[in-house]
């Protein structure tokens, strides 16, 4: 009976060591909705200074500091996101359509850039882009999902289907 107990005992103890020595997660929002994503990579300044120009409104501030960030990290699908986001907004939809297109080459669900470049296809008269987009957000998150609301409503007022 001694040697059963030693046994569970161990197990237990190595269980034990095991998650405790399991770093804890940092969360780190993606743009693709649900559950935060487990990531160790810090934020970058000039990200973060980047998307607090954006929300301000001074799009021609965050363009020089996304475009550092992504000459930095090419992978990151966020400011690329963002980035188009700027350019369109600061009045150059035609170069923000490549920065949409790299995102989402990063990230295929990535939301906000499905719905953004929705809203662009819409600005440009391209109301068939703009129903593929919304057709793209519908399979990624459903009817309910705040991006596809939105393109929907703009689609809507434009008088596309939805």
């Amino acid at each position: 009976m001694r040697p059963r107990i030693l046994t569970t005992v161990f197990t237990v103890f190595v269980t034990v060591l095991f998650l405790v020595g399991s770093p804890p997660p940092a969360v780190n929002a993606d743009g693709a909705g649900g559950t935060p994503r487990v990531s160790a990579k810090p934020v970058d300044p000039d990200y973060t200074k980047a998307v607090a120009s954006i929300k301000a409104g001074d799009f021609a501030a965050a363009i020089p500091l996304l475009e550092s960030v992504v000459a930095r990290d090419e992978s990151n699908a966020d400011a690329y996101n963002w980035l188009a986001y700027a350019v369109r907004r600061n009045g150059d939809p035609a170069r923000s359509i490549p920065l949409y297109q790299k995102a989402l080459a990063l990230n295929a669900n990535h939301r906000g850039a499905n719905e953004y470049l929705g809203q662009l296809y819409l600005k440009m008269g391209n109301t068939k882009g703009a129903q593929a987009q919304l057709a793209k957000l519908q399979k990624l998150c459903g009817r309910g999902c705040e991006e596809y609301e939105s393109l929907r409503s703009a689609l809507a007022k434009a008088g596309g289907r939805s």
